[in-house]
């Protein structure tokens, strides 16, 4: 594209003004080139001062007006600072009672003279320090230190130039009495306004008349154009960069994940969205009163019929869930859990809150030692929207199997992941999960958020993996995805992930 004229605006001229907008371009292009005030245009229009500010603003931001803004401090007495030039400082009306009083005054002779603690104290501190009271009792002057009659303190002095407006005033004593209270420094601006170049250059339609964009056909017919007033177009003006098509920062960011995974020998499994409270919870063991399976977490599915396993597997969760030994063998795996077990709970339809339920459908199959797997994709709970949580998130289920599994195998994969991604700093602390044991945690940093849960995980008990008929033990965990994301792509709120501005998602502006 050849580059546009050195004396090309930097934008596009503006091509459509609202109402008020016109007027208020029409008063700044009315006057001289001196700058006016907000409340002079106000005056002009007829317009009410917060819509003349309101557009004023969008003729700067379309460039056609500019603002000429001069900041200024002014001095100011205080009410208690009135109040003492009226009547007279604290010191200077001590002075004066030590006159009257034959040049020694006592604390009570002092609340006599209309002093209260606080102002006796004032006089007395500022007259010790320049010099003119003696130490001790009673209060006295020194020999031949009081001023004369028409002499002012210093304090006196700049209290009056300030009431009077003066400029020329002592900034150390003016801040002593700005401390004492008596005056305060106010900062203001004024604003004041002129049409740009390209404002004084374009042209206004009369009164009542809307310029054209474009030509109609009934325009063409009736002639009716040759009368009216044209919107200018600036064809050298730098027309908007759009950048073309790119993938989501964040899903661009799930396939790399996913590449980490394949990369360290796990295989990659599905699993249905809608499950049945069966695979979602029972197979891992989890007790069917548990508080985390009520409407407050798990999302439930009407008008949708459930389907149970096959008989066998469905009984051996039972005996494992009330404690008795699975069908063929001698003794219970543990004491269950309290009640009986429900068919009709574990028929319930749900959507999937957890893709461990994908964990046990790939251990059900019967999978041979050594394996490994993982699945990343949506879980749903009814979760509070905020920073760190959403209704719909990703979780990276993953679990490996083999003889020799233990816990340093799970934190040694946390770490491997971690540092994968670039993040360094973590943290491993015990926890506690119902179908893991021994169970941990994992903490990232996140740079404002600070330490968030992102690798929940352990060994899946036993009464977990023995209905499923496997013999090995095995490490399970669900990465929280969506929080390792934030903290790798330098996301501050997890809704940010769904952010569908092209801009926001780096992909140029529009």
């Amino acid at each position: 594209m050849p580059a546009a004229p050195e004396d090309a605006p930097d934008r596009g001229v503006p091509i459509a003004l609202s109402g008020p907008e016109r007027s208020v371009l029409a008063a700044l292009k009315a006057t001289d080139t001196s700058p006016v005030d907000e409340e002079t245009v106000a005056t002009r229009t007829g317009l009410g001062l917060d819509q003349v500010r309101g557009s004023l603003q969008r003729l700067r931001s379309k460039h056609l007006a500019v603002l000429d803004e001069q900041h200024e401090t002014v001095r100011r007495l205080t009410p208690r600072g009135e109040a003492a030039l009226a009547s007279g400082l604290p010191e200077r009306r001590f002075l004066a009672a030590l006159e009257r009083r034959g040049g020694a005054l006592t604390p009570d002779e002092a609340t006599a003279e209309g002093f209260n603690e606080e102002e006796r104290s004032a006089a007395i501190g500022i007259l010790r320090r320049r010099g003119l009271l003696a130490e001790g009792m009673p209060f006295r002057l020194r020999s031949g230190t009081l001023p004369g009659g028409d002499d002012l303190l210093p304090e006196e002095v700049v209290l009056r130039r300030t009431a009077q407006g003066e400029e020329e005033i002592d900034d150390a004593i003016f801040a002593v009495l700005e401390r004492r209270g008596l005056v305060r420094r106010e900062h203001r601006s004024q604003k004041r306004w002129l049409p740009s170049d390209e404002g004084r250059r374009l042209p206004l339609a009369p009164e009542g008349e809307e310029l054209i964009g474009s030509l109609r056909p009934s325009m063409l017919r009736s002639g009716d154009w040759r009368n009216r007033s044209f919107r200018p177009y600036d064809v050298r003006a730098e027309v908007p960069y759009v950048a073309g098509a790119r993938p989501n920062p964040y899903a661009s960011w799930l396939e790399e994940f996913e590449e980490i995974l394949l990369g360290l020998g796990f295989e990659q499994a599905e699993g249905p969205l809608l499950e049945t409270e069966f695979w979602n919870n029972d197979v891992l063991f989890m007790p069917q009163d548990h508080p985390a399976r009520s409407i407050h977490d798990a999302l439930s599915v009407e008008g949708v019929e459930g389907r149970l396993p096959a008989a066998d597997l469905l009984a051996r969760v039972a005996a494992a869930h009330e404690g008795r030994p699975l069908p063929g063998e001698p003794r219970p795996i543990g004491p269950g859990w309290p009640g009986l077990y429900d068919p009709a709970i574990a028929a319930r339809p749900v959507l999937r809150s957890q893709t461990t339920a994908v964990s046990a459908r790939f251990l059900a199959r019967g999978p041979l030692p050594p394996f490994r797997m993982f699945s990343l994709d949506r879980n749903f709970r009814r979760e509070e929207v905020d920073a760190s949580h959403h209704i719909e998130f990703t979780q990276c289920e993953g679990i490996a199997g083999a003889p020799e599994m233990s816990l340093r195998d799970l934190v040694g994969l946390f770490r491997a992941l971690s540092e994968a991604i670039g993040i360094r700093e973590l943290r491993i602390r015990p926890s506690y999960f119902p179908f893991t044991e021994p169970s941990i945690e994992g903490y990232v940093r996140h740079p404002r958020l600070g330490w968030i849960e992102v690798f929940p995980g352990g060994l899946f008990r036993p009464e977990v993996l023995r209905p499923l008929g496997v013999e090995v033990p095995v490490i399970a965990w669900g990465i929280g995805v969506m929080r390792l994301a934030m903290v790798a792509l330098g996301v501050n709120d997890i809704r940010e992930l769904f952010e569908d501005d092209l801009a926001a998602l780096g992909g140029g502006s529009a």
